[in-house]
């Protein structure tokens, strides 16, 4: 009888595919009308390319100066950077601003992933949803775009489906193989099933009692914030004038027609007027607000939606292959998947208010933790995260769903009474081909007359792309003695732009590396990096640790323990005083305190009282081993950098810290009560944390009963 089941669900699969095969044919993007892209090769720059970045101050004065342009775009993360490169690649005179930073809310707090949604065509195909296959279709076109590009930021990443169950085996495999199907030449590479023995093998985190097998597919991976910044400084090279921390105070209107907008630089709080032949509102899920500008009128058309994301340590997850949970206790998706060293795990889908500092909730937090445990046979806990961060998803509103899970992520453009363009919905992976409709529509409305019909941006390498190959950290280390680790790190953040990153830094005064000082010892940002942020539009220890380095996301203890040293080279070259100093730490250890997870990722003893969380760090990273065979990368008890502390070594740490000799077993019935134990008796540097915060929280209590008895005799 199953066996029947079975082939009853491979035939309508199949069935199905093949009517949404014929009825769409899933014909190649035609690159003929886009001829002009032969320009565009990755060794080939346009005329027209700035060998020189502009400075923000030479960005704010052509804005404050020129008499008029053609497209003023509102938004500074995927989309609408986005928009201004394909607006100025068409030679139209292009500027854009942004309220906060390039990718500061949405744009820096994704998954990663450039995909097509495998569960948005299981959608469109077993609801017969034509709109949903044509989303995906198009992401998946634009996937191979988005890896041709940026090829430094973006790379294939296999992902394994494990399946639990007989009848799902030949189900699942035509599900993906349609995916590979509709990708078309397109396919990154070939789906291919496994058994349990080879899923368990290239998976071993991974629970395999009632492994039957899984399937292998393949999406893309990126730096999502780096790949912003890129965007934006690709626009600024081609000559468009991008501006962060420049918010719109009001439109300009003239015959009722949007002719431009008011603007201010929060920085400094000088407000003039930009005159602009047409206005683009791309502000993600600040769309209604832009709107509402134009017309108080404007009834909302987005619906917004929080997506909770937790980093957990790298040995979690194996540093090649990612892992998709498609069987959640409500229905909803996890994916888990190596990055930038550490693991990706997430993400939630809740409807949510529109703020500009969301944050994690400890439901979502536990949620995400709950649904991975049970894939991994790992013990994880709330002190293995080292980073979480919600981001808003601007989903197009649909007023007759009733949760944002059967929400497709397609995008719409309004045109309004007075002729602002708001582009809303889609998702990072086709920020390219809604940017494109953008301009066209821009074009079409406001009667612009670009030099090029057509958008140039198929093809188009972004900043660092042109010379960029998979060997050039080799060079890195040949020519400036920088080690292997950094030297691929910068590789693979900059392109070949790593090469003027490296310049700015200064010799570490060892015999090897020679270059490459780096901020934190378990990570490969190097001090160096830090000057370059400043060129790259940086303005402030948050923009550094967040959205040029990734810290910020990836550790937060790190990011902590890095911040003093950031700090003081911006200070250097911005010549910050102590006061802006204290300034500028005060608010990246708040971002880090609450829009990463600081506050929420940390037990309550952790939470209580640590004051110098960096120094119990640099003694945790001086004294901790490498690990041994059941507490080293692989597993459960490493720390960040896959070290793990005996117990012998806590206590002797602990006296040194002026805590008292605590005993070793009494260390181990401390572990037991903050949920820290673990049978090899090592801990990790958060369960470290854990552990001298609880003992400095009852020294403080002690010391205070102390000073109450003197104070009464």
């Amino acid at each position: 009888m199953l066996s029947g089941v079975v082939r009853k669900a491979a035939l309508t699969a199949i069935a199905t595919g093949s009517t949404f095969l014929g009825f769409t044919s899933y014909k190649l993007y035609d690159l003929k009308q886009h001829a002009s892209i032969a320009s565009c090769a990755a060794s080939t720059k346009p005329e027209q390319y700035l060998a020189v970045l502009p400075t923000r101050q030479e960005h704010l004065k052509s804005l404050q100066e020129t008499p008029e342009y053609d497209v003023l775009v509102i938004g500074g993360g995927a989309t609408g950077t986005g928009v201004a490169l394909d607006a100025v690649t068409r030679g139209l005179k292009t500027a854009l601003v942004e309220r906060e930073d390039f990718a500061a809310q949405t744009s820096s707090k994704s998954t990663k992933l450039i995909h097509g949604g495998v569960r948005y065509l299981q959608a469109a195909i077993l609801g017969f949803d034509v709109e949903q296959y044509k989303m995906v279709k198009e992401a998946l076109r634009e996937r191979s775009n988005f890896l041709a590009i940026a090829p430094h930021l973006t790379k294939a990443l296999p992902i394994l489906l494990p399946l639990y169950a007989w009848w799902q085996v030949p189900y699942m495999w035509i599900g993906i193989k349609m995916y590979d199907i509709v990708s078309g030449a397109r396919v990154l590479r070939n789906s291919y099933y496994v058994n349990k023995e080879r899923a368990s093998d290239a998976f071993p985190q991974l629970k395999n009692d009632e492994l039957k097998g899984g399937i292998v597919y393949f999406d893309g991976q990126q730096n999502d914030a780096r790949m912003c910044v890129s965007l934006a400084l690709t626009a600024a090279r081609m000559g468009a004038n991008v501006v962060n921390y420049v918010e719109v105070k009001q439109l300009v209107k003239e015959n009722d027609k949007i002719r431009g907008a008011v603007v201010r630089d929060t920085l400094t709080g000088k407000e003039w007027k930009i005159r602009a032949k047409s206005v683009v509102n791309a502000t993600g899920p600040f769309t209604d607000a832009i709107r509402l500008m134009d017309n108080p009128a404007a009834q909302p058309i987005c619906q917004p939606s929080a997506g909770v994301h937790i980093t957990l340590p790298g040995y979690f997850c194996p540093g090649k292959l990612g892992l998709l949970n498609a069987q959640t206790s409500d229905g909803r998706v996890i994916f888990f998947l190596p990055w930038q060293g550490v693991t990706i795990a997430g993400t939630t889908d809740d409807k949510c208010p529109v703020t500009t500092t969301p944050t994690p909730t400890d439901k979502e937090i536990d949620w995400i933790l709950k649904e991975c445990q049970k894939m991994i046979r790992l013990k994880m806990s709330r002190g293995d995260v080292l980073s979480a961060w919600s981001g808003i998803r601007p989903l197009v509103r649909n007023p007759h769903a009733k949760d944002t899970k059967s929400l497709a992520r397609n995008h719409i453009i309004e045109v309004s009474p007075s002729n602002m363009i708001t582009i809303a919905g889609g998702k990072w992976t086709t920020y390219r081909s809604m940017a494109e409709e953008t301009v066209d529509k821009a074009v079409e409305v406001c009667k612009l007359n670009p030099l090029m019909k057509h958008s140039q941006t198929i093809g188009f390498h972004l900043e660092g792309a042109h010379g960029y190959d998979s060997t050039l950290f080799v060079r890195l280390i040949n020519e400036y003695g920088v080690d292997r680790q950094v030297a691929k790190h910068l590789a693979q953040q900059y392109g070949d732009r790593s090469l003027e990153v490296i310049k700015l830094g200064a010799p570490t005064g060892k015999t090897w590396p020679l270059m490459g000082n780096r901020l934190v010892d378990r990570y490969p940002y190097i001090e160096a990096e830090v000057r370059y942020a400043l060129k790259e539009y940086a303005v402030n220890a948050t923009d550094v640790l967040a959205r040029r380095m990734r810290l910020a996301f990836q550790d937060v203890d790190a990011a902590k323990e890095a911040l003093p040293r950031v700090v003081e080279i911006m200070g250097q070259e911005l010549a910050w005083d102590p006061a802006e100093k204290a300034r500028q730490t005060a608010m990246a250890t708040k971002y880090v305190d609450e829009q990463m997870g600081f506050r929420s990722v940390r037990s309550s003893a952790v939470k209580v009282a640590i004051n110098d969380v960096a120094s119990y760090l640099r003694k945790f990273n001086e004294t901790a081993g490498p690990g041994s065979a059941t507490a080293g990368p692989g597993s459960e008890t490493a720390g960040p950098g896959g070290k793990g502390m005996p117990y012998t070594a806590v206590r002797k740490t602990l006296q040194g810290f002026q805590l008292g000799d605590v005993p070793e077993a009494d260390i181990e019935a401390l572990a037991k009560q903050l949920n820290s134990y673990h049978p090899n008796k090592e801990v990790n540097a958060t369960e470290f944390l854990g552990i001298v915060a609880y003992l400095s929280k009852i020294k403080e209590q002690n010391d205070r009963k102390i000073d109450d008895m003197k104070k009464k005799t």
